[in-house]
């Protein structure tokens, strides 16, 4: 297949509807209404519940509204957040105790029951703290403000797994929604947070808003990645859905908006020779672009079939599809993630490469394959999530896979590829998405090499391989067995094709310089701390 260029991208693109028409928004708008930050956010928001999607709109989301037991700061430091917390001499007694005027939005005290189920809530769907659970005798409140969580033998990762930066993320939220079933939607947004959800205005794919929580109290700390006060300086956010890149690049310096999460590289030119603009990369670990399948159902149920679509997929064009311009992008065949301790080329080969078309066709030749179509779900509404699935569709197609690209919208997919059907009756088999580095960062944390089978991310990969040396990294004590644990179950993920990591890429954003205090994380923006002078 040829080069897929960027141009060519997006005359594609073109193609795939968007979510919504533009909706245009003003500072007169805004009037009467105090002091307020109009934001456009990478995607709408339609699912609210953050422990029902690992959607990074749905974390936002739930960072505007709910609280974390525990944050971390910019050198990795665990720190106290809602609780302060003490060890036992033995390791296995981990007690957190709320500190005081914490109150749910509805007014009523949190308490440690609420933090426990929600703890309990949250294990339920994310890697990491499934992990934790392993190790866990016992997760209890021994009093109304105390957290008691009992091992089994110790574990070094309790407070790294509870103060985890991003989907899932440890919220808490009151005890009667935390009860909510992992896979059904809370019926309500009441946290903690500095932020309230102004349920009466939100409009799905229009707008989401929020207003300060005037009875929050934030940490005496300085603000620092999740960690540190979250003082509340504005008395609204709102977020505006703007799918078409040049009317939210329009919008931006027209001062119609203050901030703009994602804008196009393409247009970035424009904003950077714009004196009233600021153009920055607020996640400076940048992400992992994932290609995930179904190994529920056929053909990706096939090992070897999975294998012939790893070998057909290179990930500069995708690269080039998704980013554009290598100044933002590096390749990197590691699963978890370049440029730290345990990164790693070992079984990358063709996908770094890009010279795997030929064996991919062999492969899939051989692989007993029966033309069974792929559904590749295809969102066309953000901008950094088009491209991957079209030239994966484009390289599938020439191994000589029998796709069906359907075009949709992000929430769509976010929505349906938690659905274990067969693609025929609603489900999928392939889907793209990226993920922050520092979620990959190691087998633990890493939401997606989990091969758990239905307690697994979407996709749902089986292995016990995968999760015996997992387990094994877990209680692992040097750098040097991490690193080869880590190193083994990266060979063990390309053979059985886990998911398929194509390249990192780092995203700026724009703001304008009307607008101050705005943070770097690894879980940004988060609108704590930013101020807004008229």
């Amino acid at each position: 297949m040829p080069h897929v260029s960027r141009r060519t991208l997006l005359k594609l693109a073109a193609s795939v509807p968007m979510a919504m028409p533009a909706v245009p928004t003003s500072r007169a708008a805004a009037a009467g209404k105090g002091k307020t930050i109009t934001a456009v956010m990478h995607s709408d928001l339609r699912i609210t519940d953050p422990g029902f999607t690992t959607a990074y709109i749905t974390r936002d989301h739930g960072y505007m509204v709910y609280d974390t037991l525990l944050g971390i700061d910019a050198s990795f430091k665990v720190r106290p957040q809602m609780a302060e917390w003490t060890v036992s001499d033995d390791k296995l007694t981990y007690t957190f105790t709320l500190r005081d005027g914490l109150k749910w939005h509805d007014g009523a005290p949190v308490t440690a029951e609420d933090c426990v189920a929600s703890l309990k809530r949250w294990a339920t769907v994310d890697g990491m703290a499934q992990k934790l659970m392993d190790f866990t005798a016992s997760l209890e409140a021994g009093g109304p403000k105390d957290i008691v969580l009992k091992l089994k033998e110790p574990y070094g990762l309790v407070l790294e797994t509870i103060s985890k930066p991003s989907s899932y993320v440890a919220f808490m939220m009151p005890k009667r929604l935390a009860e909510t079933p992992a896979g059904k939607q809370i019926p309500e947004q009441i946290g903690s947070g500095p932020f309230k959800f102004l349920a009466g205005e939100f409009q799905p794919g229009v707008k989401a808003a929020y207003e300060r929580n005037a009875d929050y109290v934030p940490r005496k700390e300085k603000p620092e990645w999740t960690s540190g006060g979250k003082v509340a300086k504005v008395d609204r956010v709102e977020w505006i859905t703007m799918p078409d890149a040049q009317t939210a690049i329009n919008a931006l310096q027209s001062g119609d908006i203050d901030f703009l999460e994602q804008p196009s590289i393409d247009l970035l030119p424009v904003l950077e020779a714009n004196a009233e603009l600021n153009v920055a990369v607020l996640n400076k670990f940048g992400f992992q672009i994932n290609g995930r399948m179904n190994f529920l159902h056929p053909p990706f149920d096939n090992v070897k079939i999975r294998r012939a679509a790893l070998l057909a997929l290179n990930q500069k064009d995708v690269l080039d599809a998704t980013v554009g311009n290598s100044k933002y992008y590096e390749i990197c065949g590691a699963y978890f993630a370049c440029d730290t301790p345990l990164a790693s080329d070992a079984g990358a080969g063709t996908l770094i490469k890009g010279d795997g078309m030929a064996e991919a066709k062999k492969a899939l030749a051989a692989s007993g394959y029966d033309g069974t179509p792929v559904v590749i779900m295809v969102p066309g509404d953000v901008q950094t999530l088009k491209g991957p699935p079209i030239v994966a569709a484009q390289r599938l197609r020439e191994a000589g896979f029998n796709v069906d690209a359907q075009a949709t919208d992000w929430q769509t997919v976010v929505g349906r590829r938690a659905s274990q059907k067969p693609p025929k009756e609603g489900g999928w088999n392939m889907f793209f998405t990226f993920t922050g580095a520092t979620e990959v960062m190691n087998p633990i944390v890493n939401n997606q090499i989990a091969a758990n089978g239905k307690r697994a991310w979407f996709g749902w990969p089986e292995d016990a391989k995968i999760e015996q040396m997992r387990d094994a990294y877990a209680r692992a004590t040097s750098a040097e067995e991490q690193k080869q644990l880590a190193l083994e179950i990266q060979k063990q993920a390309y053979e059985q094709v886990v998911y398929i990591p194509l390249g990192q890429f780092r995203l700026p954003s724009a703001w304008r310089k009307s607008l101050s205090g705005v943070l770097e994380g690894p879980a940004p923006p988060v609108f704590w701390n930013v101020d807004k002078s008229e």
